[in-house]
């Protein structure tokens, strides 16, 4: 849903205030995101299937989420948190750097990041979705601890 900003400018729902300055990101960045959203890898996959479960009964994630310029894994805007899966290639010096800056970057616009090894996802899905669904909601209940 659009929401009309001015005679000029039109944003997507939830895009009011700060998150249309700083979240904004570029269509490459959007375009990146739709293709991400068609290649899960089998941990992404297996954890987007249980979140999809708690549409009305839980705070919604959304996948593949464009933020700035990068594309969160997933995303719960309520609580403002991002969540990154991290496989096996995420234990390599040059990618431990980069997550780092990426981070950097998350927390500076006032998101919290979560990061998950696919490992305890693929062992133990529901307790991952467990995990994640109360800090969400911890997390939305107590705005001002940013």
């Amino acid at each position: 849903m659009e929401v009309a900003l001015g005679a000029k400018r039109r944003v997507t729902e939830g895009a009011q205030g700060r998150y249309a300055d700083v979240m904004r990101s570029t269509s490459r960045t959007h375009r990146r995101a739709r293709e991400l959203r068609g290649a899960l890898s089998p941990p992404e996959a297996l954890l987007w299937s249980r979140l999809r479960l708690l549409r009305g009964e839980g705070p919604r994630f959304r996948r593949q989420h464009p933020v700035g310029p990068y594309v969160a894994d997933f995303y719960c805007s309520v609580a403002k948190l991002v969540v990154e899966i991290d496989g096996a290639g995420h234990t390599d010096d040059r990618q431990i750097a980069h997550d780092q800056r990426r981070d950097d970057y998350i927390r500076g616009l006032g998101l919290r990041v979560m990061r998950v090894p696919a490992g305890d996802v693929m062992r133990d899905v529901d307790e991952v979705v467990q995990g994640l669904v109360q800090a969400a909601l911890a997390w939305s209940a107590s705005p001002g601890e940013r």
